[in-house]
């Protein structure tokens, strides 16, 4: 362990333009969210009368009440934010108290379940019965309960911490004590069913929540979420140990195994010393894991949300790439294991990706949030609406927005390790200081002491292009860097102008080495595509994302492609705060990316020597369906229906029937096309039978027999014509009207069907 810790809440103000008006577009949504209609559910639940009405899109689904866990988070930050004004603080406090004494008097109602969603049948409490008997459909039996009670605790746990409200300290403990009467009488059976569907990080909140208390069953229950299995296979550091894994699941998981060392190792517990060095690897291996085999430029990770399989990005690009509240996560793990390490490793990722996916997530008009950032070319960003979406990055990014900066200054000892140079007043009880910079357009920074001596240990980062050079008070400081770091001492009155070379560099992807993003100093830099048809449409619950890609090819020729990669900055030259591509045979305009928000863009392209040369269009689904997942299947377009199926999301997602069972969905199609249906399967289920039916007409009824050697492989079958003409239907969905067509699976009466993998589509040329 080292001496390093995250400054108090409160400590550092971010003082540039950008960073102030995300924090004042926060601060104005959470403002305007009327926290009555956030409690409305909470109130139906415990039997308490109340006028308000449910808020919309998530917040009136199986799923309601997460927002409500964000939202306490973010009224706690921001309340701690020197950079909010005093009458705003002063209403948001008195938002976070008022929230905790209603959550608080709900729970006494409730035995302790602090709880929002509507009731499915069984009750209140039906959702988690319904999860520990595998019951799974998130419209009518249980959506992911012990992750919304995941974030419900951490909400008040950070309230508490906050704003030191007693009343939700005491709510949190209830619930903590609920929770723990339910998981410690699990058997290993009802666990694994329990582990096996999302529950955010269960076991992060309850060893925050023994932290505060004291209470060892807090802490016990904590450990029965802790998921032994999937913590061998990361250390295993074994190929594609997270391939199809969840990524927003999985990321919270270890996030709780860290807090388990960092919260309990040494210590006793219920008569026993915890020795748990083993979690603190856990999350090194899997950190490493994340960045070095599924991470893009701009520090995101995953496609529909999942992990694919190790190295794999280029042929993983999509419209639905780097779900945002994955770097929220991901984040909260790098600023943790510096503390832990010291090591900078852990805050070049987070400079990273906190630069190019977390300011690059919200609408600097609007405040809004995204959910997916798009990393193939000629997709534009989606953000939310304020009161009728309410998705899971929308609460992530209330919380993003109001601590920004927070993990750019961290104390050891009586000094501070400077890991970003963003504009900003950084002020402790011992001393106080100023950092004004404008990286990456300007290539230095001047920091001025007002007040006390500052010991600093300056981060050397990643996208340094040469030495760093110091000079205090206008004179030339050398120092000799020490684990990344470059040591400098001011007094009051004293300034150290602070160069760091900024250029050009190339990121090529693993899985296709001539295919890179571009970037500039630590900022990633796309290309504009302009504003031409901004369509937006719906999948999943409420998930809104472009509808179409415009862009007619990624590739640029170049006389020699390799004089590119070796030498980028002299084919992207600046021209003040853009950058223009030249010496290939097209040219395109490029921008910082994370101040894109209106327009479409692209981040990869292709780079390619000699004469351009015809080239087969990446072909875009017209429609996707993520089988055994519910949020993408049960969703209004979709309509899954189901009889006698197992979903599963604990290995991958798929969806296969019992004997004598069937599932379906409506795929949207386009009349007049020819349209073709893909599905993935495994090799593994050869032998089993499996019949495909698009409106009347049977595309495939027989036994897989799959001999290509591919463990998990792709089948196609062309829809005829005339079955798109006979039973094709409109239907409204989103609010658009959609010509669809019904397509079902089953086995063969007396068999259990092969198992549909990962996605289906619907292509239409």
């Amino acid at each position: 362990m080292t001496n390093i810790s995250a400054l108090p809440p409160g400590s550092i103000r971010l003082t540039g333009n950008y960073a102030k008006n995300a924090l004042e577009k926060e601060i104005s949504y959470l403002l305007s969210i009327d926290e009555g209609r956030l409690l409305a559910g909470f109130y139906e639940n415990a039997g308490i009368p109340t006028r308000y009405v449910r808020y919309g899109g998530w917040e009136d689904k199986l799923i309601a009440g997460h927002t409500m866990g964000h939202y306490l988070s973010a009224l706690a930050q921001a309340y701690k934010n020197g950079g909010v004004a005093e009458a705003a603080r002063a209403k948001l406090l008195r938002k976070l108290q008022r929230i905790c004494e209603a959550l608080s008097e709900c729970g006494e109602k409730r035995g302790g379940l602090v709880w929002a969603a509507p009731a499915v049948k069984g009750g209140i409490e039906a959702q988690f019965d319904n999860v520990e008997r595998g019951r799974t459909n998130i419209r009518t039996e249980a959506w992911v309960p012990w992750y919304t009670l995941h974030k419900l605790l951490a909400g008040l746990i950070d309230a508490y911490d906050a704003a030191g409200c007693a009343s939700a300290l005491q709510a949190a403990s209830a619930l903590g004590d609920w929770v723990a009467r339910r998981a410690l009488a699990w058997d290993k059976q009802t666990q694994d069913a329990v582990l096996a569907v999302e529950y955010g990080g269960m076991n992060d909140c309850l060893y925050e929540l023994y932290a505060r208390t004291g209470q060892a069953r807090h802490a016990q229950a904590a450990h029965v979420f802790d998921e032994e299995a999937l913590f061998d296979r990361i250390l295993s550091e074994g190929k594609d140990v997270l391939k199809d894994k969840h990524a927003n699941t999985t990321i919270p998981k270890i996030l709780g195994a860290l807090k388990r060392y960092l919260i309990l190792d040494g210590r006793e517990l219920a008569g026993e010393k915890v020795d748990a060095p083993r979690y603190l690897r856990v999350a090194e291996v899997f950190f490493r894991m994340v960045l070095e085999r599924h991470t893009y430029a701009t520090g995101g990770n995953s496609e529909w949300e999942h992990f694919g399989a190790d190295y794999v990005l280029d042929a993983e690009r999509t419209n639905c790439n780097c779900e945002t509240c994955n770097v929220y996560n991901m984040l909260k793990l790098a600023r943790l294991l510096f503390c832990v390490t010291g090591d900078k490793y852990y805050t070049d990722y987070y400079d990273t990706a906190f630069t190019n996916t977390i300011l690059s997530s919200q609408n600097p008009e609007t405040g809004m949030t995204t959910y997916f950032q798009p990393m193939a070319g000629g997709f534009f960003k989606v953000f939310s609406r304020p009161f009728d979406k309410f998705w899971c990055c929308t609460g992530s990014g209330m919380e993003s927005f109001t601590k920004l900066g927070d993990s750019a200054v961290y104390a050891c000892g009586t000094g501070f390790y400077l890991e970003q140079y963003l504009p900003m007043e950084v002020e402790t009880p011992q001393a106080k200081f100023f950092v004004e910079a404008n990286f990456p357009l300007s290539d230095r920074a001047l920091i001025r002491v007002e007040r006390g001596e500052v010991s600093l240990k300056l981060r050397v980062p990643d996208w340094a292009a040469g030495d760093m050079e110091l000079f205090k008070n206008g004179a030339p400081c050398p120092a000799k860097e020490e684990n990344g770091h470059l040591p400098a001492t001011l007094s009051a009155g004293e300034e150290l102008l602070v160069r760091i070379p900024v250029g050009v560099r190339v990121h090529p992807l693993p899985d296709a080495p001539d295919t890179v993003a571009f970037t500039y100093g630590g900022a990633v830099l796309s290309a504009d595509l302009g504003t031409e048809d901004m369509a937006e449409t719906e999948t999943g619950v409420d998930v809104t994302i472009p509808a179409r890609r415009i862009l007619s090819s990624e590739r640029v020729y170049f006389a020699d492609a390799a004089d590119v990669l070796a030498r980028p900055g002299a084919y992207l030259l600046r021209e003040g705060d853009k950058f223009r591509l030249v010496g290939g045979d097209v040219s395109f305009l490029f921008g910082l990316h994370y101040r894109r928000y209106r327009e479409r863009y692209v981040i990869y392209f292709k780079l390619c020597s000699g004469a351009r040369e015809a080239e087969e269009e990446r072909r875009t689904p017209v429609d996707v369906v993520q089988p055994g997942y519910g949020q993408y299947e049960t969703d209004e377009l979709h309509d899954l229906r189901e009889e006698n199926t197992v979903s599963v999301t604990s290995d991958g997602t798929y969806r296969y029937c019992r004997a004598g069972g069937a599932f379906s969905y409506d795929f949207r199609v386009l009349p007049g096309k020819t349209n073709a249906l893909c599905v993935r399967l495994l090799r593994a289920d050869n032998g089993k039978p499996l019949k495909v039916t698009a409106g009347d007409a049977v595309l495939f009824d027989g036994l897989l027999n799959d001999t290509m050697g591919e463990e998990l492989y792709r089948r196609e079958w062309t829809i005829p014509q005339e079955a798109i003409a006979r039973c094709a239907a409109v239907k409204t969905a989103g609010g658009k009207q959609e010509t669809v067509l019904r397509v079902r699976f089953e086995g063969d009466g007396s068999h259990e069907s092969a198992r549909v993998c990962e996605f289906i589509e619907m292509f239409a040329e």
